[in-house]
């Protein structure tokens, strides 16, 4: 589709493939890159799967030093590079070039160090979200995101696109849960940005280069945040009689002053294709759920689901059910946690991150299903309701192309509402080429400049991750004033 189009790739590059594969090979050995057709195949794309492409090679190194070897050379040699984690991205965040070289963590998975005193683990950015907390629940600790990917997803890639999961209205999303780490710049210097403590010193970088969609740098280590585990845990189900119903009720959960551990949203088509995968005994008699889970000691558990439920009548519900055992909560997550694998049992889908104030959630639910009318579609509502996170998805047939041609309008349209409601364009899956040319959406040329001249100064030949985030057109005015400016600081300095 041409308003995802990715720049023509640069003949001299793909003509010196074959030096470039036995160079990289010298630096982090023949196991470590993959250079066969069938090898690259498997990363042409990530999870926006409509958008692909071969890469020129792939490197897996097994250390800080090896990626930053790997960086050096590409950027001595002009080579574009494209950071990769799991590939689980839905924004087309990791998809490749043909003149670019992935280099994915993936086997950069050891947990360096755990500090129960402290509260905080040290790790390769290549672990897995589950693996973390897997590594520490035998002392009652956890790591709070959780995607509903989080058994795939890595570090890497939630620190790139600062994910979030069910459970980050009351715990935050990555950026209130990493407090250090380790990236390497595109020219191999390796930084080392706060640390085991809360609060560094000096400029918030990690606030900068959490979500910066691998633009500025590889991380490659991390120190997190470990929470101790509540003593329990019990989730609800809400059933109402229409969406704007549902998310009224949402509102006004918040509005009381509950911070529930999370609070999740399906219509009906999602209801039904969730229960028939998980058979989580869902209402399939209403045209709205809620999943609201609260968490404390037996009798605090007990109190605020009483205050949810009282709020909840003034919505007239058509069904209210507590969760009576562990397994009986372990099956309402599991449908929630396997939405989209369950979806694409039966379509294809689209999926939507957009974020809205909480207030506006019923009129924006309602025109969300106005704009899926017009063009045809039908969608599925299934998102992070507590934080105003929507997640549509828009089912279409992959197979027709102009059916996916009508489904990214149709995605554009409800994200465009999403910023004039006063949201913005995404809460967890970043921009990628999904969301590039809709920045201008929600920031001015002098916004876009002013953070087109930051990854500049990371990024000076703009290798990393290239022709993502940033709209393609009026990108090499920002980066000639962006090298202007580093040159000027330089005669400075």
């Amino acid at each position: 589709m041409s308003h995802l189009a990715m720049p023509a790739p640069d003949a001299r590059i793909l003509a010196e493939r074959d030096r470039i594969v036995a160079d990289l090979r010298r630096l982090v050995g023949e196991a470590a890159v993959i250079a066969d057709e069938d090898g690259r195949r498997a990363f042409e794309a990530d999870a926006l799967t409509a958008y692909h492409a071969m890469p020129l090679a792939v490197v897996l190194p097994q250390s800080t030093a090896e990626v930053a070897a790997c960086l050096k050379y590409c950027s001595g040699h002009g080579i574009k590079v494209i950071p990769r984690g799991a590939g689980t991205s839905l924004c087309g965040g990791a998809l490749p070039a043909e003149d670019a070289v992935v280099i994915g963590v993936s086997r950069m998975n050891r947990i360096l160090e755990i500090d129960y005193d402290n509260r905080i683990a040290r790790v390769e950015t290549g672990i897995t979200n589950l693996a973390i907390s897997s590594a520490v629940a035998k002392e009652g600790f956890f790591y709070a995101p959780d995607p509903s990917s989080q058994l795939a997803c890595t570090l890497a890639g939630n620190i790139a696109m600062n994910s979030g999961g069910a459970h980050c209205l009351k715990y935050g999303v990555t950026t209130n849960n990493v407090l250090g780490f380790k990236m390497v710049l595109m020219n191999g210097e390796i930084l080392e940005v706060g640390g085991a403590h809360l609060d560094a010193a000096g400029y918030d970088l990690a606030a900068l280069v959490i979500g910066s969609e691998g633009q500025l740098g590889i991380v490659t280590e991390a120190t997190v945040r470990i929470l101790k585990a509540a003593e329990g845990a019990r989730p609800m189900l809400l059933g109402f009689g229409s969406s704007e119903a549902a998310g009224a009720c949402v509102a006004a959960i918040i509005g009381a002053g509950i911070v529930p551990v999370a609070i999740e949203f399906m219509d009906k088509p999602a209801i039904h294709v969730c229960d028939d995968f998980a058979k989580a005994g869902y209402p399939r008699d209403v045209e709205a759920m809620l999943i609201v889970e609260v968490e404390g000691s037996d009798e605090e558990i007990d109190s605020l689901l009483a205050r949810v439920r009282e709020i909840a009548e003034a919505f007239d519900p058509k069904t209210v059910r507590i969760s009576q055992s562990a397994e009986e909560s372990a099956a309402i997550w599991k449908g929630r946690k396997s939405a989209f694998g369950a979806m694409g049992q039966i379509s294809d889908y689209y999926c939507m991150d957009g974020v809205i104030p909480l207030s506006r959630l019923p009129e924006v639910l309602t025109e969300i299903g106005r704009i899926c009318d017009t063009y045809g579609l039908r969608v599925a509502n299934i998102f992070h309701a507590g934080d105003g996170n929507l997640h549509p998805l828009i089912l279409y047939n992959a197979n027709d192309p102009d059916e996916l041609e009508k489904a990214e309008a149709c995605g554009a349209d409800i994200l465009k509402l999403c910023v004039e409601v006063g949201g913005c364009l995404t809460g967890e899956h970043g921009v990628g080429i999904e969301k590039r040319d809709l920045m201008r959406t929600q920031y001015t040329d002098t916004d876009l400049v002013q953070q087109m001249r930051l990854k500049t100064v990371f990024d000076p030949q703009w290798l990393l991750n290239p022709a993502k985030v940033f709209p393609l057109d009026g990108r090499e005015g920002a980066r000639e004033t962006g090298e202007a400016d580093a040159r000027d600081a330089a005669r400075a300095a």
